[in-house]
């Protein structure tokens, strides 16, 4: 497999800047946005329940120790992101989960702060693998030797995380992100807030199944695999190869929640007779 020579200098590459922008944490976690933090976390987690009115402002001010103004600008903030709605002489209510916005990265860390990991992980691999895979082979089909090269980086990056796993994390979760770029696409390119935010959290999970499996060289390989095709420039090779890559990427983090649950069980307790 031909693999072009990889830059002894990584400032030799251009940064992509919107890959960029998202690998750099933000201010979420601003004083000022304490209130919309939580509040959005206790929507997701049912403390209020869609389609229920929200307490009235008064027992709200003084639940929260906010002030009106700072109740009404996270009020505003959850209103455009789908998760109320006011009404005169009805009062603000919780909209159902269908009307959130769940590509907003606050909305998506909410689920991830209230909602289990298994569930998250079990919920994005769907949507990836419809995704993902129609990217890498319009990936193939245009992306520039500048991507290309971001490409070959980030999969370098991983080659050489040795036992570094937030090294690794991070250099998959970039090699993901830049195929998603090289599409062109600004729809398709929405899509990269959504595995960005949800990625970081459940890569670990995948990489610790490829770790007690021992098929970390084979899962570098299949990446290896997705960049030599967009190399190519061939698309159908690009879309293959990313399911295959996917597919196996969920039966990791199978593996690694039935692992987790091993490690729960009682250490006295025993399968039933008869019982595989």
């Amino acid at each position: 497999m031909a693999f072009r020579d990889f830059p002894a200098d990584p400032a030799e590459i251009d940064r992509n800047p919107a890959v960029e922008r998202l690998m750099t944490p933000n201010g979420a976690g601003r004083p000022d946005n304490r209130l919309l933090h939580r509040l959005g976390r206790e929507i997701v987690s049912g403390v209020f329940p869609a389609d229920t009115r929200m307490p009235d402002e008064a027992s709200m001010l003084d639940s929260y120790g906010v002030t009106r103004t700072g109740l009404r600008e996270a009020y505003a903030q959850l209103t455009a992101k789908g998760m109320i709605v006011a009404k005169t002489r009805v009062g603000t209510s919780v909209t159902p989960p269908s009307f959130w916005n769940m590509l907003d990265p606050d909305v998506l860390l909410w689920h991830l702060d209230a909602k289990p990991l298994d569930e998250i992980a079990m919920s994005i691999y769907p949507l990836r693998r419809m995704v993902e895979p129609g990217a890498a082979a319009l990936a193939a089909q245009v992306r520039t030797d500048a991507e290309l090269a971001r490409l070959e980086q980030a999969y370098e990056q991983m080659k050489s995380s040795g036992r570094d796993e937030e090294a690794l994390i991070m250099a998959d979760l970039r090699f993901h992100l830049e195929i998603i770029s090289a599409t062109h696409n600004p729809f398709i390119g929405a899509f990269n807030t959504l595995l960005n935010t949800v990625m970081r959290r459940t890569l670990s999970l995948g990489w610790r199944g490829v770790e007690s499996a021992a098929l970390k060289p084979a899962r570098l390989l299949q990446h290896f695999d997705v960049l030599e095709a967009i190399r190519q420039q061939n698309p159908d090779m690009a879309r293959m190869r990313m399911e295959i890559l996917i597919d196996d990427s969920l039966q990791d983090v199978v593996e690694a929640l039935e692992a987790d649950n091993r490690e729960r069980r009682p250490a006295g307790r025993k399968r039933a007779p008869g019982k595989a």
